[in-house]
């Protein structure tokens, strides 16, 4: 069995105080979520619900913040900030090798879980899938936070230049 690259930074603890810029795409980079058209994200109904549970993360985590986001057609940018937060190994997710990857991991797997569940319970079992695990980055200075939350706010207008872009036709 091919081993997976961990994309985890090593002895870094993803459940502290800080932002992360973090890219979750779906699985072999489909456009489930809709299209761009005009430099504006047109999202259907899955895209929505892709949205709406976006938002609904900082309802669920007292001490996380989205600062900003976007739902681009085949992948989910978004800054993720924790704040205040006491680790505890409650709010840890382990692995089989009992590797900490902290809040930040728990929160992705919670949307994606219930992303695809709402887009299941709506359409039944259809194809839509994540693709593994997902990008992430801390954030460690105002001037980066800045490029990013730009990079982000500006993506639908880049689509064509995107690393992710997939064109429809």
């Amino acid at each position: 069995m091919r081993k997976r690259k961990n994309l985890r930074l090593k002895k870094y603890d993803y459940s502290q105080n800080g932002m992360y810029f973090v890219t979750i795409c779906t699985q072999d980079k489909k456009c489930f979520f809709g299209r761009v058209s005009n430099d504006k994200v047109d999202l259907n109904i899955v895209g929505r619900i892709a949205k709406k549970y976006l938002i609904d993360i900082a309802k669920h985590y007292s001490s996380v913040n989205i600062i900003e986001f976007v739902v681009m057609p085949n992948h989910v940018h978004l800054i993720i900030e924790i704040c205040n937060v006491v680790v505890t190994e409650q709010c840890s997710v382990t692995t089989k090798n009992n590797k900490n990857y902290g809040l930040l991991s728990k929160i992705i797997k919670s949307y994606k879980n219930a992303v695809t569940k709402e887009i299941n319970k709506k359409f039944g079992k259809n194809n839509f899938r994540w693709q593994r695990s997902y990008y992430d980055h801390i954030i460690r200075r105002e001037e980066s936070l800045q490029k990013i939350r730009e990079y982000i706010i500006i993506n639908p207008q880049q689509w064509n230049k995107d690393e992710l872009f997939v064109n429809y036709k």
